[in-house]
């Protein structure tokens, strides 16, 4: 895992003091969410450009009061965010990124109200897994054939 000496918002570096949360970086995330059951992953982003980032490290700690057990919790130091933002397809901070076993579920982007927060995990926590928005290739109908109607597009 990744160790950080960095400086980072504290409310940042109290997510994983007081509250469990691992470090990881894009060499290290998808081994520690493969580590069983849920995980959440925060890219909280620039604080000066994405101060959100900092209201969500604030609430994570309320978040995991209210689905106890449920998640375990990484963070993303601020060198390293870009790498894992591009691995997951996630395009703006803050963003949680969700995973069950080690499979990318969904992401929760932004600053939201606690009640949307409350929704969005719960659904997050039992939805299936799913691709990350970053990878796959596009579908074609398999009832139509590349010399018919122009070709595979």
């Amino acid at each position: 895992m990744y160790e950080t000496t960095n400086a980072h918002a504290p409310l940042i570096q109290r997510l994983a003091r007081d509250f469990g949360a691992t470090w990881v970086d894009e060499t290290s995330v998808a081994d520690w969410t493969a580590g069983g059951g849920d995980s959440v992953v925060l890219l909280a982003g620039d604080p000066v450009r994405f101060p959100e980032g900092v209201d969500v490290a604030a609430i994570l700690p309320e978040l995991m009061k209210a689905f106890p057990n449920r998640f375990r919790l990484a963070v993303v130091p601020r060198d390293n965010e870009d790498g894992v933002a591009q691995r997951y397809g996630s395009q703006r901070w803050p963003t949680l990124l969700f995973f069950r076993d080690g499979q990318y579920v969904t992401a929760i982007a932004g600053m939201k109200d606690w009640d949307v927060y409350l929704q969005g995990v719960d659904a997050a926590l039992r939805m299936p897994s799913s691709y990350p928005p970053t990878i796959g290739i596009p579908v074609v109908n398999a009832s139509r054939s590349a010399d018919s109607d122009g070709g595979c597009h």
